[in-house]
């Protein structure tokens, strides 16, 4: 007499037989130790993303989902085997099997859980940081008697602020957990936007760079650098490397939600202006920054460190509290430890809490693989960047109110929302990194073409719909940031890795911060030219990565198949290369 589970929380009859069509173990218990359990399809050539139904090929929803993978080999088993420390490794099992039904159940699970909250804690982010955009629209530079280049200096030294932390941040939350560290953030955040209203108007001239020089506040400001890879590497406890690009997709969509959402706030808010002798901006900044602190707080209790670390005082039950008759291990949590590992056997490697060691550190910065995902980091928002920080002072510059400027920013959010998720898309249908990232560039090269032309004599709608166009881009970081994570292949790496790509991205950002000079406006031709130049550069880097990466494949594939299969064996199990440098390892591109 044996179990068999069918979905969540419903349990077949216990006398079903062994022969039926879908028989699950459960934990540590096999229906044959003499014959392979079964497996599904390999994964590459199916599809688990929130897009799956689209265009795949449908699935039985009671047949075998669970993965091949090296803990199928009981020789390979042991050299992977999660260590005692692993948090999860009470629900390892190398013979647990799930269906489709239950694992499409679980994920719908988690994302309502993790992806929805990971989304929200990102909008409220930066409804609170970005709200600058808005603030100018109601002449916050000129209420300051600030200068572009004053505009300029401040952007530099937020986003150098952001460089500075990332590091820093991304080891905090590796050696105190995700989940106690970006709660921290959130208040941190907007702990330093809520006091502006009662400051006087000297203090109020700090606002520029962002508060960073008020009461110490640098150092408030820059513990926010690390929370996008805090969230990356929070969600990749959670989904395998196939299911995290698209719902990073969605965590930035919320980017561009926050963007739609702020200026129809900005709208009614900028209103009170002259209330209480204050301008509307200061309301702006104390309002949104109450919003980020309220979901700073929420984030204490809707964040649990792990996938079998759900229990808490305020949730006694856990999330995951489906149970087996006759084990009463938790069968969600099984599922989800094990799809993840099977996927990544390197996420064990480390517990949850276990900080980086400075030499482990020095290993990761010189991981020479990952360097052109870094260059790229750098060069890939230069062509669009200065356009879309400037759209709301352009937008002034053309004639147009407070209310038509910030109404007139929405539907270039729409469209790169939009083609953020037709992106996310189109890099599942192609399996290409480069192919799936390069077309920003492509993208952005002819409208940067057209804005140069233009003169003071264009019509302003005209100049309207092509700035436009090149701020509604698509939006590919979320792509590169999951192949950034993908290819490093180890926790210890990843952990770097991910603070190393977001240092190089903000570095952009200081980049494109000062391409748009004083002297320059209001057509910026000097800068445009540039930007012609950086986006055409950028698409020769692109294919050169593209080669680069397929290269080293080419030369470990030449090794690796040069070897017979005891060879191999052996070398799986002495070697002592480890994450993206395994001659078994082959890189994304």
């Amino acid at each position: 007499m044996t179990t068999r589970i069918v979905g969540f929380g419903k349990i077949a009859d216990e006398k079903a037989s062994l022969n039926e069509k879908v028989q699950l173990t459960p934990a540590s218990t096999s229906l044959d130790d003499e014959k392979p359990l079964p497996l599904a399809e390999p994964e590459e050539s199916r599809s688990t993303s929130l897009f799956s139904s689209w265009g795949r090929r449908r699935v039985d929803l009671e047949a075998i989902a669970t993965q091949p993978s090296v803990f199928d080999d009981p020789r390979s088993l042991e050299v992977y085997r999660p260590p005692p420390q692993y948090e999860n490794v009470h629900r390892f099992d190398p013979k647990a099997r799930w269906t489709y039904r239950e694992e499409r159940n679980v994920l719908r699970k988690l994302d309502w859980r993790i992806t929805v909250w990971a989304c929200i804690m990102f909008f409220a982010l930066d409804l609170d940081r970005g709200n600058i955009s808005q603030a100018n629209s109601d002449n916050f530079l000129d209420d300051l008697n600030l200068t572009t280049n004053d505009f300029n200096l401040g952007n530099t030294l937020f986003r150098l602020c952001f460089l500075i932390a990332e590091l820093p941040s991304q080891l905090i939350s590796k050696r105190v957990g995700p989940d106690n560290w970006i709660p921290s953030q959130a208040r941190l955040s907007a702990t330093e936007r809520t006091p502006l209203t009662p400051l006087t108007d000297d203090a109020v001239e700090y606002r520029i760079v962002f508060s960073v020089l008020v009461k110490g506040k640098i150092i408030i400001l820059g513990l926010q650098g690390g929370f996008i890879p805090d969230v990356v590497l929070y969600l990749s406890y959670f989904f395998t490397k196939t299911e995290l690009p698209i719902r990073l997709a969605f965590f930035w969509f919320s980017n561009y939600i926050s963007h739609i959402v702020s200026a129809f706030l900005a709208t009614g808010i900028l209103r009170l202006r002259g209330v209480h002798g204050k301008e509307g901006w200061r309301y702006l900044f104390l309002i949104e920054g109450l919003l980020t602190l309220g979901v700073g707080i929420g984030a204490w209790f809707l964040m649990p460190a792990g996938p079998t670390q759900t229990k808490a005082w305020h949730r006694p039950k856990g999330w995951f509290n489906e149970r087996l008759i006759t084990l009463g291990a938790s069968r969600e949590e099984t599922i989800i430890v094990n799809r993840v590992l099977r996927d990544d056997p390197t996420k064990s490697d480390m517990h949850n809490r276990e900080g980086l060691g400075i030499r482990k550190i020095f290993e990761g910065l010189k991981d020479w693989r990952l360097w052109p995902l870094y260059i790229l980091g750098i060069i890939h928002q230069i062509p669009v960047g200065p356009p879309q920080t400037y759209l709301t002072l352009s937008l002034r510059n053309l004639g147009f109110n407070t209310t038509e400027t910030n109404l007139l920013s929405i539907p270039s959010t729409v469209l790169g929302g939009l083609l953020l998720l037709a992106a996310a898309f189109f890099s599942e249908k192609v399996n290409s990194r480069v192919a799936a990232t390069i077309i920003l560039q492509l993208w952005a090269l002819p409208l940067l073409v057209a804005l140069y032309t233009f003169d003071s004599h264009t019509s302003q709608w005209v100049y309207y719909a092509v700035v436009t166009l090149i701020t509604g881009f698509p939006y590919i970081h979320p792509i590169q940031v999951a192949w950034t994570s993908r290819n490093s292949n180890s926790v210890r790496t990843r952990t770097v890795s991910a603070s190393c790509y977001n240092m190089f991205v903000q570095a952009g950002a200081i980049v494109y911060a000062n391409i748009y000079r004083t002297a320059d406006k209001p057509l910026y031709k000097k800068g445009n030219r540039a930007l012609i130049a950086v986006a055409s550069m950028n698409i020769v880097i692109y294919i050169s990565t593209f080669f680069f990466y397929r290269t080293i494949n080419a030369r470990r594939d030449k090794i690796w198949n040069s070897w017979s299969e005891r060879e191999q064996r052996e070398y799986v199990e002495t070697t002592k290369d480890e994450g993206n440098q395994r001659l078994d390892f082959r890189f994304a591109y």
